[in-house]
């Protein structure tokens, strides 16, 4: 639900904090006082369009925030999650608009595009009347409205897992089909390539080892020259390891001479003598490698630059020629087993196919059982409405296998006539203002179960009605906002009289400078606004009676 709204520069107003509370809020105040404004403010912070003209005259930036306390396990956090935001306990939308015409949105904060803050308004608010609407006049919407209206969630989220088997089976049957047709007609050239490719026997990694073989068989005669030279130095007639080795003979017939102060030196030509010892095993190892046949290193080069060729004749790197050479087998198999393949898949799509059918067919046949249930609902809500001459039909349209879906094989959409003989049309066809706001009340009420949106609001739902019709509008608000947090914008004192919070929107005047503000009455402001709804400017004794009677629900 809503649970705050800061509104600075902002057209007339300058700075407004509002608190707002569960159940029906109303807003009344007398026209012109400003209204409109404030609407427009908060559509601001729901990502609605905006210029620099919202901007007060002489402030630089406007700037809206609107503070929402919503469930955990409400959509806004999956929308949130999947663009990487963080959340929180609760969730705020914030916009500023300068007066360059530059704008900029927030949530929790954090910058976001004002289309992603659009998004966001769409899941938390929902506003019939005068603003432009979305939600329920959106046909998009209406199969899960109708699906959640007749607990047929389940058997939808079946209908849609079954579409998704079918359509991955059939793409990997069509994909197969395709695969096959291409094997045939290169027939020749895959079994060339794979006859090819087995003879040659690529490994990945192999062009790594080759290119390093090369190199060092390239510099082995360098490398025997240093090999030589260095085994003389440490191991022939004069090597350090022989001089080591006397080194510690002549050291060791002195040592019990030296009272232990040759003990530390021998150790160190001990150990001395015994890497020289190791360095000279390793060397004769790398010399024993480089005595290989002269030839080897044409077999290297020619294995490599084999390798290397048929990489660049299959434009791929070297070590892809193995996973080539799997993916030609692959398709050079469909053409030998292809019969078996295309046969087996294509049972598998049927048999998918008739389980997304049989499933979808079931909630076809459940969703016309409740689309007249729901039809009689709305009808029972409509004369007390003043909507006695509209009719309400819930279309479940039949479609072609092209269209099908993962919502069905029907397109649910809501449809009104609004004269009798008419045929019925889309909802966002019908009339605007007051009679599309009462309707789609009228359809909230019947529908304040389902859905997901915390805040409704209406705006110019009692336009041109008054009396019992204006109490029947009032007693819906109400019921509906035992269900949802709404807010109602209101000239009639039988809807304001139903508010469990109730703001008076007014404009006041010093000198050039004309402000709008809001405050919260209660008590005997309340009752004074709401008189003076009844009566006009001049508030009698009579209209403050009946205002205390239609507050204390016994008008």
């Amino acid at each position: 639900m809503l649970v705050s709204l800061v509104i600075r520069d902002v057209v007339l107003i300058e700075r407004l904090v509002l608190a707002f509370r569960p159940g029906l809020g109303v807003l009344t105040g007398e026209t012109g006082a400003g209204k409109s404004i404030l609407l427009d403010a908060l559509g601001l912070a729901l990502g609605a369009r905006g210029d620099s003209g919202l901007v007060r005259r002489g402030a630089e930036q406007a700037a809206v925030t609107a503070e929402f306390q919503v469930p955990d396990s409400h959509p806004v956090f999956g929308v949130l999650r999947d663009q990487g935001l963080d959340s929180a306990d609760t969730l705020t939308l914030r916009r500023v608009i300068s007066v360059d015409g530059r704008s900029r949105a927030f949530v929790n904060d954090q910058p976001i595009g004002v289309a992603l803050l659009r998004r966001l308004g769409e899941e938390l608010v929902e506003v019939h009347g005068q603003f432009d609407s979305h939600g329920l006049l959106d046909p998009r919407t209406h199969g899960g409205v109708l699906d959640a209206y007749a607990d047929l969630e389940t058997m939808a989220a079946r209908v849609a897992a079954a579409w998704r088997a079918w359509r991955q089976v059939e793409q990997a049957r069509v994909q197969a089909a395709v695969d096959a047709d291409r094997a045939r007609a290169e027939e020749d050239w895959l079994r060339h390539a794979v006859a090819e490719l087995d003879q040659l026997e690529p490994c990945p990694g192999e062009e790594k080892g080759l290119a390093e073989t090369r190199a060092v068989l390239m510099h082995r005669e360098k490398l025997m020259e240093a090999i030589n030279a260095a085994y003389a130095d440490l191991g022939g007639e004069r090597g350090a390891e022989r001089a080591v080795a006397g080194a510690l003979r002549q050291l060791g017939r002195a040592a019990d001479k030296a009272g232990g102060r040759l003990d530390p030196v021998i150790a160190a030509l001990d150990r001395a003598g015994a890497e020289l010892a190791e360095g000279v095993s390793l060397l004769r190892g790398v010399s024993a490698d480089l005595e290989i046949d002269g030839g080897t290193l044409d077999t290297v080069e020619e294995r490599l630059f084999a390798l290397r060729a048929a990489a660049r004749k299959h434009s791929v790197d070297v070590d892809g020629l193995a996973g080539l050479r799997t993916d030609l087998a692959r398709r050079l198999a469909l053409i030998e087993d292809q019969g078996s393949v295309l046969s087996r898949l294509a049972r598998e799509a049927g048999v998918a196919r008739s389980a997304y059918l049989e499933a979808a067919e079931a909630l076809s046949r459940q969703r016309r059982d409740a689309a007249g249930r729901l039809d009689g609902a709305l009808a029972r809500e409509l004369p007390p409405l003043k909507l006695e001459r509209a009719r309400f039909v819930t279309s479940a349209e039949a479609l072609l296998e092209g269209e099908w879906g993962a919502a069905g094989i029907d397109r649910v959409s809501f449809k009104i006539a609004t004269n009798p003989g008419a045929s019925p049309g889309p909802l966002n066809k019908i009339a605007s203002g007051g009679e599309l706001a009462r309707f789609m009340l009228a359809l909230k009420v019947v529908l304040a179960r389902t859905g997901s949106v915390p805040t409704l609001i209406f705006d110019e739902v009692d336009a041109g009605i008054g009396g019992a019709v204006a109490a029947a509008v009032g007693e819906r608000l109400e019921r509906l906002g035992s269900e949802v947090q709404v807010l109602v914008v209101t000239h009639s004192p039988q809807v304001a009289a139903r508010g469990a919070g109730h703001f008076k929107v007014r404009k006041s005047h010093q000198g050039d400078v004309v402000t709008t503000d809001v405050v919260e009455l209660d008590g005997a402001a309340r009752t004074e606004e709401i008189a003076r709804m009844l009566s006009g400017a001049h508030i009698t004794p009579e209209a403050r009676a009946a205002a205390a009677a239609l507050m204390n629900g016994q008008a």
